[in-house]
């Protein structure tokens, strides 16, 4: 994790229990950074992303306030965050049932998503998560065999992208999410707890590395009240 994430997480933890207290003024990019002992540039960056994920706003002339609505968002997921659930729910007891982990040759949507030969095997995984002993989220996920070096199903237990970063040093770039509603199938029914009429919330994506190449493609299904998604449209014109 590179220095300004990490100061981001910390920032973040200290919104969402009080230490800066919703509507307050936090500490100027000055002081934040000879505490953190980082370069300005380097806080600012860690500053952005709190920014983008709606918990700080910026007043020109008086300085960094914490947002009137950071606190209601603390169990939704910013539409932008795509860095994996253990992350995002940090302080939550957060475990996987592996339900499928195979290898196989692609079908011809896997192809097209992760931009690979159909000779190219992928891996398949199919995994609940688990989030303080409850069912939350159905992942299907596809990743190409020769990047994620190494797969076990100890480490699908646990949280894949930690391995991704740590031990194969390979870091994201971005990715393309769509989010939609669905209906509930037979997957859903028997590990969600769904109901034949319940509506799904799917959000599907292709994650890519820095260099532009694809390395995940994965849908993931989300009970329709346990899950939501928000976006911060700030204007930066005021």
């Amino acid at each position: 994790m590179v220095k300004y994430e990490a100061i981001a997480n910390e920032m973040r933890q200290r919104i969402l229990t009080g230490t800066y207290p919703i509507e307050s003024l936090i500490p100027d990019q000055i002081s934040l950074a000879k505490e953190f002992r980082v370069s300005r540039m380097t806080m600012k960056k860690a500053l952005d992303i709190l920014a983008m994920e709606g918990l700080i706003y910026r007043q020109r002339g008086s300085g960094t306030f914490v947002m009137k609505t950071a606190l209601l968002n603390q169990q939704d997921s910013a539409v932008n965050e795509y860095e994996g659930l253990t992350k995002q729910l940090s302080g939550k007891k957060v475990t996987s049932k592996v339900i499928e982990f195979n290898v196989e040759f692609p079908s011809e949507e896997i192809m097209k998503h992760l931009m690979i030969k159909k000779k190219q095997p992928v891996y398949k995984l199919v995994r609940l998560r688990v989030v303080d002993g409850n069912p939350y989220v159905l992942e299907h996920t596809y990743m190409p065999v020769d990047l994620a070096v190494g797969l076990t199903e100890e480490i699908l237990e646990q949280s894949i992208y930690r391995y991704i970063h740590e031990e194969l040093d390979l870091h994201f770039g971005g990715a393309f999410r769509k989010i939609h509603a669905d209906k509930s199938s037979h997957y859903d029914q028997e590990y969600l707890n769904c109901k034949i009429d319940d509506p799904i919330l799917e959000v599907e994506q292709v994650v890519y590395l820095k260099d532009g190449r694809p390395f995940e493609y994965s849908r993931s299904r989300h009970r329709y009240d346990t899950r939501s998604y928000t976006i911060s449209d700030i204007n930066r014109n005021n």
